[in-house]
Order: C-alpha cells, then structure tokens, then sequence
C-alpha cells in the first residue's frame, strides 16, 4: 500500500523547519517553538495565496521595471505580515524580514528544484556533484521516494 505525501502538506512541513531555522541565522526573528512555526508557515501560505497576487497586481509597473527585484520586497512584506498574525511569531525589522523572506524563497526554490511526480508519488532526486557526469550518461539518478513505507518490523 503506498500512502502519498500532498505537496501542500511538504510544502508546509519544509516552510516551518525553515522558519524554525531563521532565528538562528537572523538574530531579528524570533519563533517561540514548533506550534509557531507551524502556525507561520500556514499564515504564511495563505498570505502568498492571497495576499501576494494582489500586491504584484498592483505594483506591476515596479516589478517590471525593476525586472522582478521588487519581488523579494513583496516577499519580505508577506513575511513581516505573518507576525502581524501569529503569537510568538516576531520580526523586528523589515530587514530581517527580508533576509529571512530571502532564505525561505532559497529554500522552497530548492526543494521544488529537486521533486518530481513519477506515477502519482512524490519523489525527491538526489545527485552527488562529482558523479553528475556518470549518471547523466547511465540516466541512472538517486532518487528518494516519499510515498514508499517500509516494512514493519
């Protein structure tokens, strides 16, 4: 029986341990504990759902004039945004709110670098830097499988 991961939920899951991660990194965000981070990463989700798209509707003219920079200012806001929204969640700046809105867009971008769906399954590929070659040539790749369960023992 295999039991599928929805990318929502690992999109949430990878979100949270990045925003776990951030106070460590950024002196100027503060995250009480684990529920925290949980609850940011959902506000956060829901503020790019729905918040995000009308902030790049309207301010169209700057993005592209400034061929997409002002993105990581949009981003930055949303983060701020989300400790507006939950306790124990605190940005002190919008400069911290920036490198940490910098550090979880890096993240997610890798992650979804790095997934594929092969027949329904959420996988993760993994290649090693100096067998890159030798496994384009075999087309063989590592490749972890997030909807496989091993046996129990």
């Amino acid at each position: 029986m295999r039991t599928l991961i929805p990318t929502w939920l690992l999109k949430w899951l990878v979100t949270t341990l990045t925003i776990l991660m951030v106070p460590q990194l950024i002196s100027g965000v503060h995250v009480a504990n684990f529920r925290t981070a949980l609850a940011a990463g959902a506000v956060l989700g829901v503020l790019n759902l729905l918040v995000r798209p009308l902030l790049i509707l309207f301010t169209l003219p700057l993005t592209l004039f400034s061929l997409g920079i002002f993105l990581l200012f949009i981003n930055a806001f949303i983060f701020e945004m989300a400790g507006w929204f939950v306790h124990g969640f605190a940005v002190d700046s919008f400069g911290a709110a920036f490198l940490a809105a910098l550090i979880v867009s890096i993240v997610s971008w890798v992650m979804n670098l790095s997934r594929e769906t092969r027949n329904g399954a959420q996988v993760f590929v993994v290649s090693q830097r100096g067998s890159e070659r030798s496994s384009e040539s075999t087309g063989r790749r590592k490749i972890i499988d997030l909807s496989e369960r091993r046996p129990e023992e």
